[in-house]
């Protein structure tokens, strides 16, 4: 019983202190105190308590230090944490603006790009929750079937029943294949203030082209201390892995 007290004592703590680190943040941010802002919020994330308001509120102070880099990698933690945030995704926008490549995003076309565009509508953890929600609205149909007494009712609760194993499975495939996405893409940031992308995993290797600060790629192979990146554009090559940090 009590290493149990001390446990929730402990768990106590540590939100305690990490809302006072998170307020003494806010307060030197509004103070324009960006160097000491910052070292509040990594203070509170040390202490393992991450939130998207965290890394928000760090990628606005490096913003604000012309840090192009920490701020895109902070906004994009966050959005990580709360994707469908609009006011995270408009200061992204503004700290891209910073950054000097300019990457052409090749549009996807056809089924796949449908079928990302349909599931990328909600988080996994969120499709799992509708497929449960369904699933409970299911068990309330097949017990209006089995105890009906009217026909009529009992011919919508049977219909009613297809429909939502129809749409659970839709739910359940969606939570999959988004969970499948989240856990294979690999985006990073360039914090390199220029980085050579070679052609292969090796210095001597020929410059494919260069890349700055801020840039996001998307890792897809580890080699040593080597990582093959891609771009939006679908250009890729080989990058030293100290250029970069990966965002998940």
């Amino acid at each position: 019983m009590s290493k149990k007290l001390v446990f929730i004592f402990l768990l106590i703590s540590e939100v305690f202190f990490a809302q006072n680190g998170f307020e003494k943040g806010n307060a030197l941010y509004q103070k324009g105190q960006y160097e000491a802002a910052i070292a509040a919020y990594e203070n509170v994330l040390s202490g393992k308590q991450q939130s998207a308001e965290v890394y928000f509120n760090l990628g606005n102070c490096y913003y604000k230090l012309n840090k192009v880099a920490p701020a895109i990698y902070n906004y994009e933690k966050a959005l990580v944490l709360n994707p469908n945030d609009t006011e995270i995704k408009n200061n992204l926008k503004f700290a891209q603006k910073m950054t000097i490549d300019e990457i052409k995003e090749v549009p996807k076309v056809g089924f796949a790009k449908l079928l990302r565009d349909f599931t990328a509508t909600f988080h996994y953890d969120c499709w799992a929750w509708i497929a449960v929600s369904l699933s409970t609205l299911f068990l309330l149909f097949f017990m209006g079937y089995y105890f009906s007494q009217i026909t009529l009712s009992k011919r919508i609760f049977f219909i009613g029943m297809f429909v939502l194993v129809f749409l659970i499975l839709i739910s359940v495939l969606s939570a999959i294949f988004e969970k499948d996405h989240y856990q294979n893409e690999r985006p990073a940031i360039i914090f390199a203030e220029v980085a050579e992308v070679k052609g292969e995993p090796k210095a001597s290797s020929s410059d494919v082209f260069l890349l700055h600060e801020g840039t996001k790629v998307y890792v897809k192979e580890s080699l040593d201390n080597w990582r093959k990146v891609e771009l939006t554009d679908g250009s890729e090559g080989w990058i030293e892995s100290s250029s970069i940090k990966e965002v998940k």
